[in-house]
């Protein structure tokens, strides 16, 4: 994925330079790329064309990219650290990273519309639609509007679960079925079981980050632990403690292996990917 996303980055010597420093700053050289790795194995359990599914793959990769550059803003979570390395905005400007984010995003949409993906122009156009409501205000953006207006509130888990839905969820859900929609077409009862899969280990993916951003350290984790105790933000180990939070997590593994049941040794790699999911550092 590196050598991919390296690819399709426009080259730091082309004009505006520095944006185009500041783009492959924020994307290059760090990251575990969990996004692509689900896209690559949803497709391989639909046996897409590894060529189409890394585009899917670029494509998810950089709305997270923006995102994180994004959210480092002193208007938003107002971070230094990003991956081991300074943030964007710091390491640039507040104005470049800004721009940087919005050319990302621009980029991701341009792949998933210039390269031919499936042999229906109208399923690659259904694509696209998925892309952008995860994105915007209905997934990510939206649950990054809602994390922002949460700060000194106490919510309850279903309010905390529908957040981390549309923030966390919503993209590592498209991951896996931009990555599937590259290959052979799945049945309603399929298509469901897999994204269902997608919802589980989405959440279990935040509910993981949390727990590391209470226990782990800022060398650890590549950026500033301890960040949400002390913005009083409202996350799973504030609303259950520790332990029960890595039960949720027992539980949501659980749940999404057994979506994958019908499946076979096609999902394998899904599987491995959700044990990776929980089992980061903890």
């Amino acid at each position: 994925m590196e050598d991919v996303l390296r690819q399709l980055l426009p080259p730091a010597e082309v004009a505006p330079q520095r944006l185009h420093e500041a783009m492959r700053y924020a994307v290059l050289g760090g990251g575990k790329r969990v996004r692509p790795l689900l896209a690559f194995a949803a497709g391989e359990l639909c046996e897409a064309d590894p060529q189409r599914v890394e585009i899917v793959a670029a494509g998810v990769e950089l709305i997270h990219a923006y995102s994180l550059v994004h959210d480092d803003l002193p208007c938003m979570d107002d971070d230094s650290l990003r991956r081991g390395k300074p943030s964007c905005h710091v390491e640039y400007d507040e104005a470049t990273a800004l721009l940087a984010g919005d050319s990302l995003q621009s980029l991701a949409f341009q792949l998933l519309t210039q390269h031919r993906l499936t042999e229906q122009a109208e399923a690659q156009l259904e694509m696209v639609r998925l892309l952008a409501i995860a994105s915007g205000s209905r997934g990510m953006a939206g649950g990054q509007a809602i994390d922002l207006a949460s700060v000194g509130k106490a919510l309850s888990m279903p309010e905390l679960e529908f957040m981390h839905i549309h923030k966390t969820g919503a993209l590592i859900r498209a991951s896996v079925l931009l990555g599937a929609a590259c290959g052979r077409a799945l049945d309603q009862a399929g298509l469901g079981k897999l994204d269902h899969f997608a919802k589980c280990v989405g959440l279990a993916f935040q509910v993981v980050d949390d727990v590391l951003d209470a226990e782990s350290s800022t060398s650890t984790l590549g950026k500033t632990a301890g960040k949400d105790a002390s913005r009083d933000k409202p996350t799973y180990v504030s609303l259950l403690g520790v332990a029960q939070a890595r039960a949720l997590v027992g539980e949501l593994s659980a749940d999404a292996l057994e979506a994958l049941g019908g499946f076979g040794d096609r999902a394998e790699r899904l599987r491995e990917l959700a044990g990776f999911i929980v089992s980061r550092q903890f």
